[in-house]
């Protein structure tokens, strides 16, 4: 009984070591590989397009949701104890430094890391990438240099656009509805901000696209078991990337606060 326990014990163990080795050496292999010649603008253009252009509706829709919400808390919570002022400045600071990267990255995860996922996880299960292999193309430059640069430019970028639309979404709320003055929200939104939150925030956002990338692309690449395989990979990169952008958020921030 002990002794099978210790089995198990011990075989999760060995697992977990050999999953995270085998994603350090893909990672590592996709930074090497940037630097590789020659270089496939074209699908790098393709990808920023797919990753970035295509992804505006739904990172506009979930920022501006998001962000009246939190405004509609805050204005409740503030009236009761008649500090209804501080609502714009509480958004600000929540917007720049959290719910913009974060919201941003976790919509990412499930549009763009999924998608890339089941696409490599369709071209592993039916022999595309041994294919490339077999003409000497390296599969890890040709398919995650391209989905890893265009995610560590466009996610920052969509951050920046979803803090923008974040101030209007505030602005409908705590403006249009709780009749606060326009220039009062527009002063104190800034009024708790520095650079460094913004800096912050495009730090956030450059590694949750990392994450992103890396991992729907890891998991697409060992995807095996035919079409249940890649109905599986999407799922598992969604969990996997929103669970590391959320612990990544965390130890981020204590460290660039410091």
């Amino acid at each position: 009984m002990v002794l099978t326990l210790f089995d198990k014990t011990g075989a999760r163990v060995l697992g977990a070591l050999e999953t995270t080795g085998d994603f350090a050496v893909l990672a590592g292999r996709t930074f090497a590989a940037i630097f590789k010649r020659p270089f496939d603008g074209k699908s790098l253009m393709n990808q920023l397009h797919s990753l970035g252009v295509n992804s505006i509706p739904v990172v506009v829709l979930t920022s501006i949701a998001v962000s009246m919400v939190f405004a509609v808390q805050l204005a409740f919570g503030f009236r009761q104890f008649q500090a209804e002022g501080l609502a714009s400045q509480v958004e600000g600071l929540a917007i720049v430094r959290e719910l913009g990267p974060v919201i941003t990255g976790l919509m990412l995860s499930g549009r763009i890391g999924s998608a890339m996922a089941a696409e490599l996880g369709t071209m592993q299960v039916t022999e595309q990438i041994d294919a490339l292999e077999c003409l000497a193309t390296d599969p890890i430059h040709y398919l995650f240099v391209p989905r890893f640069l265009a995610a560590v430019v466009m996610v920052p970028l969509l951050t920046v656009v979803s803090i923008y639309v974040s101030f209007w979404g505030g602005y409908m709320i705590l403006v249009g509805v709780e009749g606060q003055s326009a220039y009062v929200y527009s002063s104190e939104f800034y009024k708790l901000l520095a650079f460094r939150d913004l800096r912050i925030a495009l730090i956030k956002a450059l590694v949750f696209g990392m994450i992103i990338a890396l991992v729907g692309c890891w998991k697409g690449y060992r995807t095996h078991g035919g079409a249940e395989g890649v109905g599986n990979a999407p799922t598992s990169s969604v969990v996997t990337s929103s669970l590391w952008i959320l612990v990544s958020d965390f130890f981020l921030t204590k460290l660039l606060l410091v």
